[in-house]
């Protein structure tokens, strides 16, 4: 196993479409952390981590999984690392056990006892056919699968939407578990902040193919708060200390990126915490500046 201190490395990465330009990106994932890759449908999520698997080329930039070259030592990065995608993959005439004998003969290395107490933990039949798996059961028999062959990162791409919140708290209880091991890592893709707001030590939020905000959870919560106030008193505010305003009948609630510097300028005007969905949702509307 070769030495890494990021788990995932993306350097000036950049992908054109017709209509769609994913535009020099650049962050890193720390191993041993969990980073959540927020963004709305069609941010440039997906796309980023087709190129890190390399299922589509990138035009330019360059990306390191695990400390390797993601095109030079393909063959051993895909060895230790796993992919759960938010639809499933395994054909509906397979079992669980049949699954978990597939894997086995795939991996160099597949832990059979533990894949099995994975199924029984999620409540799992090992000899029904997927087919007849709710969609909740078929996530967690792909987050079995996935970690189930020592895989040293997990990447999830939209992996709970869709779920109910139990079994979405289930999920995110393995994942605590599986990084207890400091050697573990995980980058998860979705659009449900309130699930990266418990679990993520990191977040990168995408928009439009561009990199907005890329850093440690807590530090991005910290910094951004938002401002209440009158429409008059709105007014009166520094457009340039602002992200974008969401405008009442009546009052004015604006985003700031510094929450200190703000409050000291603006000592008379309440300022609340800001959320992450709160925070992404003023950053979209970024180029607007005012929004109802």
């Amino acid at each position: 196993m070769n030495d890494y201190t990021n788990a995932i490395e993306i350097k000036g990465v950049t992908k054109k479409y017709d209509g769609f330009t994913l535009d020099n990106i650049s962050f890193d994932v720390p191993r041993g952390s969990i980073m959540g890759f927020i963004g709305q449908n069609g941010a440039g999520k997906t796309t980023t981590i087709h190129g890190i698997l390399n299922i589509i080329p990138i035009d330019a930039g360059e990306i390191r999984v695990l400390g390797m070259d993601h095109l030079q030592q393909e063959q051993q990065i895909k060895e230790r690392i796993a992919v759960v995608f938010d639809e499933m993959p395994f054909h509906d005439l397979f079992t669980a056990a049949e699954m978990g004998r597939i894997f086995k003969g795939l991996y160099p290395v597949w832990d059979d006892a533990f894949f099995r107490q994975n199924l029984d933990r999620f409540q799992l039949p090992q000899n029904q056919k997927i087919g007849q798996f709710s969609k909740g059961m078929k996530m967690k028999l792909q987050i079995a699968c996935a970690i189930s062959h020592g895989a040293e990162l997990l990447i999830m791409d939209e992996a709970t939407t869709g779920l109910d919140p139990v079994v979405r708290s289930e999920i995110l209880d393995l994942f605590l578990e599986y990084l207890q091991d400091e050697g573990h890592s995980i980058l998860m893709s979705s659009h449900i902040t309130s699930d990266l707001e418990k679990i993520a030590d990191s977040v990168t939020f995408i928009d439009r193919g561009k990199i907005l905000l890329s850093g440690y959870k807590d530090d991005i919560l910290a910094a951004h708060g938002i401002l209440k106030c009158t429409k008059a008193d709105y007014r009166e505010l520094d457009p340039d200390d602002l992200i974008s305003t969401r405008l009442t009948d009546f009052d004015a609630e604006a985003l700031v990126a510094d929450r200190e510097a703000a409050a000291r300028k603006y000592s008379g005007i309440v300022m609340d915490p800001a959320p992450l969905d709160e925070i992404m949702v003023y950053y979209v509307n970024r180029t607007k500046k005012e929004w109802s």
